[in-house]
């Protein structure tokens, strides 16, 4: 078994489990109330019949309704358990994901659940949710964010933020618009970059698209894997790469922190280019001005970032030590 198969199968196991657990929940549940309300498992029962009743008729050909008779049914378990002190859904099944209802599948297509999850297997991102728990739009505190004017800026600090904070709020509400331009942050260090990233990341992963986010340099670091893998590394090495033009939204962080020479502005350049064929959009973080970027790296690769970015500046004082 390959590498790759491996984090295949241990993220199916993983569905596998989540299936298991809730086939014994459910067993659980039923076994209780059945014990302390035993009139609920005859009322299964009726449930069951009504159905083979009503299979029966439509393979003799009957137009055959029990719609009503039904609704009556779950009418009367619902009131019972409710009498006797359970809640009226307690028997129905809580799922991660109620797109494939923890199958990892819609279809025989992959849920966007599983493929998020294959992709924290592939880049490591396992901590990426207790990060986003502290990180988004409901823990946003603009009174970090100064309301004074500073010398040679047009915009306080505060005034700034709130423009990229509707300009990253619009991104998500038009996220599957082709025409809605990528967004590319940059400012120096410790001005919130990394926060509004995050605050993106997790109400897209909430909509239940497949988010990547990765640093500039281990962004290379994948790329470089696949171009030059070893014959037995191949399928591995290509399924992540693969990840990086298919997610939904590619988070490139720290842009210009890898080593810059031809052959990343060149795989970069090729990056940003398939991703905007594909109508995938991408979201680059950086310390670089529009003008270092246009230094840094090639014409193209400045061109394709001019020509599907909206570019957002921050501004102020570094906010880490106020604990961003």
């Amino acid at each position: 078994m390959n590498k790759k198969e491996s984090i295949y199968e241990k993220v199916l196991r993983k569905y596998d489990n989540k299936r298991d657990n809730l086939d014994i929940i459910r067993k659980t549940k039923i076994d209780e109330v059945y014990k302390k309300v035993p009139v609920i498992e005859k009322i299964d029962q009726e449930i069951k019949d009504l159905g083979i009743k009503g299979a029966f008729k439509v393979l003799r050909g009957e137009n055959v309704d029990l719609t009503r008779d039904l609704e009556d049914l779950k009418a009367a378990k619902v009131a019972n358990l409710l009498t006797y002190g359970f809640p009226g859904n307690y028997l129905e099944d809580k799922y991660e994901c109620n797109l494939c209802k923890d199958t990892g599948f819609i279809n025989n297509e992959e849920c966007s659940c599983f493929k998020q999850e294959v992709a924290r297997e592939y880049y490591k991102m396992s901590n990426l949710d207790k990060v986003l728990e502290k990180e988004n739009f409901l823990t946003f505190d603009l009174g970090l964010f100064s309301d004074e004017i500073k010398e040679l800026e047009k915009i306080s600090p505060m005034e700034n933020i709130k423009e990229i904070v509707r300009a990253s709020q619009k991104f998500i509400r038009n996220f599957e618009d082709p025409d809605e331009y990528n967004l590319l942050f940059y400012g120096s260090t410790g001005l919130g970059k990394t926060f509004m990233i995050n605050s993106i990341a997790k109400d897209l992963l909430d909509l239940g698209y497949t988010v990547i986010y990765q640093t500039a340099h281990n962004l290379m670091g994948v790329i470089e894997e696949y171009k030059f893998s070893k014959t037995e590394d191949i399928i591995e090495a290509k399924k992540k790469y693969d990840y990086l033009l298919e997610a939904d939204l590619l988070i490139i962080d720290d842009l210009g922190t890898e080593s810059t020479n031809t052959f990343s502005s060149s795989e970069i350049f090729n990056l940003l280019n398939s991703r905007n064929l594909g109508d995938k959009k991408i979201l680059i973080s950086t310390n670089l001005s529009p003008a270092e970027i246009a230094k840094t790296y090639t014409d193209r690769v400045y061109s394709r970032i001019l020509d599907k970015f909206n570019v957002y500046r921050f501004i102020g004082e570094d906010l880490r030590w106020k604990g961003y």
